[in-house]
């Protein structure tokens, strides 16, 4: 089942969006190989995008709470390591154990699920703030 992008998890900033739109992009196409039978050739693909691309967005996202005085910054970027340190895990599991069906599916459901909740929560918050700060 594809995740999808709405405008109920727009932040309001531009850039963020269109990351957070690249990233559930890139789930979905891991989702998509899924369920053509392919995710253990996806999955690979996909954490080495995690730890690069999402290692690139965070940079980008904490400069915007730096310059703008962001009172919950470092809360926030605790949130970014914690994801950064699970993904890391994930990429040990597949190093270990290869791509197993149930890694694929842990996979999946671990990202999903974290994008979804901090996009919706701690995202928007901090959207809320760099509008109010414009």
């Amino acid at each position: 089942m594809p995740i999808k992008w709405n405008e109920t998890l727009a932040v309001g900033i531009t850039e963020i969006d269109d990351q957070h739109k690249e990233l559930f992009a890139r789930m979905n196409s891991l989702l998509e190989a899924c369920n053509k039978g392919k995710g253990k050739e996806a999955v690979l693909p996909m954490i080495a995008f995690l730890e690069e691309y999402g290692a690139e967005h965070f940079r980008a996202e904490e400069e915007l709470q730096k310059t703008s005085g962001y009172p919950q910054f470092e809360k926030h970027r605790e949130l970014h390591r914690e994801f950064l340190r699970n993904v890391r895990m994930l990429n040990a599991k597949l190093e270990e154990h290869g791509p197993t069906l149930p890694f694929v599916i842990e996979v999946n459901t671990t990202v999903v699920n974290w994008l979804t909740a901090h996009i919706s929560k701690i995202d928007k918050e901090l959207g809320m703030f760099l509008k109010a700060k414009r």
